[in-house]
Formats: structure tokens, sequence, C-alpha cells
């Protein structure tokens, strides 16, 4: 029979009892020691502010998409262009490409975040299990490390 680790040997421990709890009343969000608690109205203007910014890049995406449809249906086989003008097209091409994909990412952070919030899990560090901050949530609501270990993490890059 396998031994049962021990809290303090499990680095996820923090994390998995900081969700467990916060799961157990959603209705009470992690804040930093004097915070002061969210409140029904902010927690409704973040899901408000999180719900339109999805909304917002799903719209970002499609007219990516379609122009990026356009541009590829316009390109053609590129005869009788000079080079100035094939080198016009790959830019604009490579620039919507890069847009589309920039706002596929910034969406599944934006629903990332709704889903912590709907989870109670909103506000609390995905690597210690701490709360981010309630001011860093109202600044950055797609934020999933506090500031110190967002701070690792960079000087790891």
């Amino acid at each position: 029979m396998a031994a049962k680790k021990s809290t303090a040997d499990d680095p996820s421990a923090p994390l998995a009892s900081a969700r467990a709890s916060a799961a157990a009343d959603p209705g009470e969000l992690a804040v930093r020691s004097g915070e002061d608690p969210w409140t029904a109205a902010e927690v409704a203007e973040a899901r408000d502010s999180l719900t339109t910014e999805a909304e917002r890049l799903r719209g970002e995406i499609a007219a990516a998409e379609e122009a990026l449809t356009g541009l590829m249906r316009d390109s053609g086989d590129g005869a009788g262009d000079d080079q100035a003008d094939t080198g016009t097209k790959n830019v604009t091409r490579e620039h919507e490409m890069a847009l589309a994909t920039n706002a596929r990412e910034m969406l599944y952070q934006t629903e990332r975040a709704l889903g912590r919030l709907e989870a109670g899990t909103y506000g609390l560090c995905e690597n210690c299990g701490q709360p981010i901050g309630k001011a860093r949530m109202q600044v950055f609501p797609r934020a999933t490390l506090c500031v110190d270990c967002k701070q690792k993490q960079e000087r790891r890059f």
C-alpha cells in the first residue's frame, strides 16, 4: 500500500486547499492581507468587463480571419506583381495573422479568467495558491500569478 504524502510534502497543496475553500463559497474571492473583500458589485464589474472583452476579441478574430481570407483570395499566383507589391501583400498577410493569433491568445486568457471567476478561484495564484491581490486583479483581470511568482517566472526566461 502506497504511503500517503503529507500536505507539507506536496507543492500543490496550498493551491488545492485554497481552491477547495474558494469553491466551497464562490462569493468569497481571495484578497491579500489588508485589502477589502470583493463586493458583489466589484465581482459583477469584473465579470461584465471580461465578458465584454471576450465578445470584442471574438469580433476581432472574425474580422482578422475575414481579412486573411480576402488576402489569400486576392493574392492569386502573384503573376504580374512587382517585388514591392508581393512584399507588401506578404507583410499585410503576416500582420493579419499575428493580430488573429494575439486575439486568440487573449480570448483564451479571458475565458480562463471567467472560468476561475465562476469556480471561485479568481484571484488565486496558480503557482503558489496565495491571493494575487484585488488591486492587481482589477487592473489586470486575466492575471494568473501573484507579483512574486510573476517576477520569478520572468527571471527564468
